[in-house]
């Protein structure tokens, strides 16, 4: 066994330590006691020189007993080391005068556009229904823009684009189908692809922005007709604005699909009862679409005797304002955010 004399010298060692740990006054005088007791040649390392004294089975004890002191020491130093922090904490809230009875303030958390967030879930039901995206160009020619979808250079649905020009001969897209014809000259059928993209018309009012984004969806194969593209706008419906949904064809004109179709939905706020969003008619205009003209089937190289398709287009902000009731686009631009944090999850 160690000598009494070691073990009471241990003791002491001890107990002189944990009273000045604990009445330490700041983190500098604390780690001035550290260094002293628990240092590579503090006081307490020092009681290890005894050993060359002991015989080998007294070691191992000396050899305890001073560990044993040294867990103590460092404990108080741990709880004296918090002891110290929490009270400069304190102090620092004092000078701050916060009160800490105050509910705690919830950080402000960005979120996804209401544009982005349409945008998606569109692509999401098309891309479910084996669909892919493809992207072109928002600075166009004319070719595409116009003349391969059917639009001859005296033809009276160009005036109804509302086309801005650029300074080199091309324009800003008025619409996302020149993708359609880039499509049709890069791939063979069969073709099932929806193009998603910006947008630009000289027009502004609080339906229409002179900037503004569309998806166009196109389907080339064999033996397609007008019931396939009914199915499919009756199944996007029904995802995008309940399972419930209704809708309808009406006859219509556009240049590159013959024949054309407005699709109408059963008014999702009066039920067809009849409301102001539906003009009291109980049925909401969201889309144009039709069976591919074959003409722009021949620009595209496609021969219209073997393969048949249909197109639509949809814009993204006419769908997000039916979805959240919103009655003048130009808020989805104006970077307002008492608007844009209403789409906050």
């Amino acid at each position: 066994m160690p000598s009494d004399l070691v073990w009471s010298k241990l003791q002491e060692l001890r107990d002189n330590a944990l009273s000045a740990i604990a009445s330490a006054s700041d983190e500098n005088a604390l780690t001035t006691l550290q260094k002293k007791y628990l240092g590579k040649k503090g006081e307490v390392q020092a009681y290890m020189q005894h050993m060359k004294e002991l015989s080998a089975e007294e070691r191992p004890k000396l050899g305890a007993l001073v560990n044993e002191v040294r867990d103590r020491i460092e404990a108080r130093f741990a709880e004296t080391e918090k002891k110290l922090a929490d009270a400069r904490l304190m102090a620092d809230l004092k000078l701050r005068h916060e009160d800490l009875s105050l509910p705690g303030r919830i950080p402000n958390r960005g979120a996804e556009h209401p544009l982005q967030e349409t945008q998606r879930e569109i692509e999401d039901i098309f891309l479910s229904m084996g669909f892919e995206i493809a992207r072109g160009p928002q600075s166009e020619w004319d070719y595409f823009n116009f003349e391969a979808l059917n639009f001859p250079a005296d033809h009276p649905a160009r005036d109804m684009q509302d086309t801005l020009m650029l300074e080199n001969g091309s324009l800003l897209r008025t619409h996302t189908s020149p993708v359609q014809v880039r499509t049709m000259l890069c791939y063979e059928p069969p073709i099932r692809i929806i193009a998603p993209g910006t947008v630009y018309r000289r027009d502004d009012d609080v339906t229409h922005s002179p900037v503004f984004h569309q998806i166009e969806g196109l389907h080339i194969e064999k033996g397609l007709n007008l019931t396939h593209l009914r199915g499919i706008l009756q199944l996007f419906a029904q995802s995008m604005f309940g399972k419930d949904t209704k809708i309808r064809l009406r006859p219509s004109f556009f240049p590159f699909t013959e024949p054309s179709v407005e699709v109408d939905i059963a008014c999702i706020f009066c039920h067809q009862k009849g409301c102001r969003m539906c003009k009291g008619c109980g049925w909401i205009e969201i889309l144009g679409a039709g069976m591919v003209d074959p003409n722009v089937l021949r620009e595209g190289h496609i021969d219209p005797e073997v393969w048949s398709g249909w197109a639509f287009g949809v814009g993204i902000e006419r769908v997000a304002m039916l979805l959240h009731g919103i009655t003048d686009i130009r808020l989805f631009f104006e970077s307002d955010l008492r608007f844009l944090s209403q789409f906050r999850v």
